[in-house]
């Protein structure tokens, strides 16, 4: 059984549903990516995995654990944590304000959990003290990358990591997110670059127009010509 797994999920805003009966699945220590054209439904799949959109069919399950419909504040504690593309750090605040407000639900040691933190991002560690709207782009997404790990999560929910970042800052978000699954986590990945995703994941989900077309380990599904036609246009 997968950490995390979404089964016919039929969900979206007002109106008609932007996905139909889609389905997806996470594993500990290995990154899955959803690929998909613009509109395809994968940003409204991550919101309605995490609570944010009601599911109007399906279930999702986490570590054997049904838990749809649930709130984002409830999933943390049960050890999901999702990443939004947009408003994911405190500009306001500094490094390690926005790593403390991160950790709020942990167990034990919160200075213990920072140090770990910093340990992988040796980057923010020297910028600690530094508010973080003074961050770059790339370091601010690097920021809230740490700040999601300060919950120790099984499984985590990235919403277009790399989205208006460089060619080189997209390649190091995604060495970065290499090194935490290395940490067991379990990672679903929405994204708009399906190279670099490619390059990085373990298996691939695509959608197209809210539905499911085709799934599979990253090595078997690069080479379907469905992916390419959808993908390219």
């Amino acid at each position: 059984m997968s950490d995390l797994t979404a089964v016919g999920i039929t969900a979206g805003y007002d109106g008609p549903p932007v996905l139909d009966k889609v389905s997806v699945n996470a594993e500990a220590h290995t990154t899955t990516v959803i690929l998909g054209p613009n509109g395809a439904g994968k940003s409204t799949l991550a919101k309605a995995i995490v609570g944010l959109l009601t599911i109007r069919e399906g279930t999702v399950t986490l570590l054997g654990e049904n838990i749809t419909g649930m709130g984002p504040h409830k999933l943390v504690r049960r050890g999901l944590a999702y990443l939004p593309q947009l408003m994911n750090i405190f500009d306001q605040m500094s490094v390690i304000e926005n790593l403390e407000m991160g950790g709020y639900t942990i167990q034990g040691s919160l200075n213990q959990r920072v140090d770990t933190v910093f340990e992988l991002f040796p980057d923010l560690a020297k910028d600690r003290h530094k508010k973080s709207g003074e961050l770059s782009g790339g370091q601010q997404r690097m920021l809230a990358l740490a700040r999601l790990l300060m919950t120790d999560p099984k499984v985590a929910i990235l919403d277009e990591p790399t989205a208006g970042l460089s060619p080189l800052y997209a390649e190091r978000v995604w060495e970065q997110i290499d090194r935490i699954r290395g940490l067991g986590v379990g990672l679903l990945v929405v994204e708009q670059n399906a190279s670099i995703a490619m390059d990085h994941a373990d298996s691939v989900f695509l959608l197209a127009q809210g539905r499911n077309v085709t799934s599979g380990p990253t090595a078997e599904v690069r080479g379907r010509d469905e992916v390419a036609r959808i993908l390219v246009g």
